[in-house]
């Protein structure tokens, strides 16, 4: 347990810490008496998971005490959510508990840490975590990673997952486009772009250096249309001022995508007959 608790983060691994002077240690409470806490970071919890946990609590017991917070007339778990789930479902009255004094924001901080440990969250469900603590506690990515032992380039990387539209961080939920796409989709601006290369991702038809040259690909395209573009644009210019000289008029040349129009000022009737007659000869 030591070499888990070494990466928790300067400050949380007192939570913890059942030798704590502030720690209120009870042997047990009453299933009945405890509730989930709001503040989860995991919103999503796999039955098959939970039934596994179950037989090894079945087995072995419950080894580690839940750590609760007092919560108006009852008890508030801050992280053991699954052994709580789990003991429920084997019909236990009772489970050993840790009860300590928490503010929200530490009963978050808690929650999160253990939940990293045992790789619990998806992605989507950390950055939700990381933007929660940002914008409800005034947390900065720097703080914000000392707590939980993470770079703050990490926190960063993170956060950027909620960039994505709805659809693809769906994909990343259930973990059909993973967090290596995930950080190169965040990268481009288009929407329907980066959804239909996700779809592709979640098909199977692009590995992370499939995607990086696939997106290489369309943006050299790209860049070819918008030279062609310049180069047509020029040409336009250039005819327009040629014609000017010539005709001795103003002269505009309109275009579009594949048409375009040819627009001849003239001042009279004598002026419009001449300059028809250098256009027919």
């Amino acid at each position: 347990m030591a070499s888990k608790r070494s990466g928790l983060g300067i400050g949380l691994e007192a939570l913890f810490d059942n030798n704590c002077s502030d720690i209120n240690v009870k042997k047990t409470l009453r299933t009945s008496e405890l509730e989930p806490n709001r503040l989860q970071p995991r919103k999503t919890f796999n039955e098959d998971s939970i039934a596994s946990l179950a037989e090894s609590i079945k087995e072995h017991g419950i080894i580690q005490p839940l750590l609760v917070r007092p919560f108006h007339n009852t008890y508030q778990i801050v992280a053991g959510e699954r052994r709580w789930r789990a003991a429920r479902m084997l019909g236990i009255d009772e489970v050993p508990v840790v009860i300590k004094e928490l503010t929200d924001i530490e009963a978050v901080q808690a929650a999160l840490v253990e939940n990293l440990q045992r790789e619990d969250l998806n992605p989507i469900e950390e950055a939700l975590t990381y933007k929660d603590l940002i914008d409800n506690y005034s947390m900065k990515h720097e703080n914000l990673a000392k707590v939980i032992g993470k770079s703050r380039s990490s926190i960063t990387n993170s956060l950027r997952l909620l960039t994505l539209p709805e659809e693809v961080q769906e994909l990343i939920r259930d973990q059909s486009v993973s967090v290596g796409h995930a950080k190169i989709l965040a990268g481009l601006d288009d929407k329907n772009l980066i959804i239909a290369l996700a779809a592709k991702v979640a098909e199977g038809r692009l590995t992370v250096r499939g995607l990086e040259n696939e997106i290489s690909k369309l943006s050299e395209q790209e860049n070819k249309e918008e030279d062609t573009e310049i180069k047509i644009d020029s040409y336009f210019k250039e005819m327009e001022l040629s014609l000017k000289e010539k005709l001795g008029r103003k002269v505009s040349v309109k275009h579009t995508h594949n048409k375009g129009a040819l627009i001849l000022e003239f001042y009279d009737k004598d002026d419009l007959s001449s300059l028809a007659s250098k256009l027919v000869k």
